[in-house]
């Protein structure tokens, strides 16, 4: 399913192909004989999302661009059953295996891997050729990878690059405080333009 938002189309190569249960919706470049497979859902939700070529988006994945962090993915890309990347840029040949995550100003190096529910946090800069073990997480820049048990290690890797600041500007609440208020009115007011998401007509997956 192809889906006008913001008055902007998808568009896609002729040699490409876009699963019937799939939705990809916005300012979306798809390259030539690239795949997007069933329930896989790639949204510009206010910045741009472009697919180089003969890049696989597998079931269910999803992938978004946002105002501040556009979504890059070059050519020879795998992206594995519920997978999710936001905001982030994957270059050539990389390989992000099922469950794995990439956040908001991440970077995929050439020939990375990224196993089984790895993680790349915000801002992360995953080195050309570097390895994420299944479940590790990539943090920092240059990224060190940690496993998930090394809590502390992960939080000061960090540094200013906080998930709150970088994905929703807003600076994380102090000690028994909440942001959550202002965060969901926020993302509600951004989500809410999907209302006035039209469907493309001659969309070849509803044919």
């Amino acid at each position: 399913m192809l889906l006008e938002h913001r008055e902007k189309r998808p568009t896609v190569h002729a040699t490409a192909y876009i699963a019937p249960t799939a939705v990809v919706c916005g300012d979306v470049t798809i390259g030539e004989h690239s795949r997007i497979l069933f329930g896989a859902i790639v949204a510009a939700e206010g910045g741009p999302v472009t697919i180089g070529s003969y890049c696989i988006v597998m079931e269910n994945a999803v992938i978004r661009g946002t105002p501040r962090h556009p979504a890059r993915l070059g050519n020879h890309i795998l992206v594995g059953p519920h997978a999710h990347l936001t905001g982030c840029t994957v270059e050539d040949n990389a390989f992000l295996a099922t469950g794995s995550s990439v956040f908001n100003g991440a970077r995929i190096g050439s020939r990375a891997e990224v196993r089984i529910n790895g993680v790349v946090h915000v801002q992360a800069n995953l080195l050309p050729n570097a390895i994420v073990p299944i479940g590790w997480i990539a943090v920092g820049d240059p990224a060190q990878i940690v496993p998930p048990q090394e809590h502390d290690r992960i939080w000061s890797a960090q540094g200013p690059a906080t998930f709150p600041l970088t994905v929703f500007g807003l600076e994380r609440a102090p000690a028994r405080e909440t942001i959550m208020p202002e965060l969901t009115r926020r993302y509600a007011r951004a989500l809410g333009e999907h209302r006035q998401d039209r469907l493309v007509k001659g969309d070849r997956s509803e044919e």
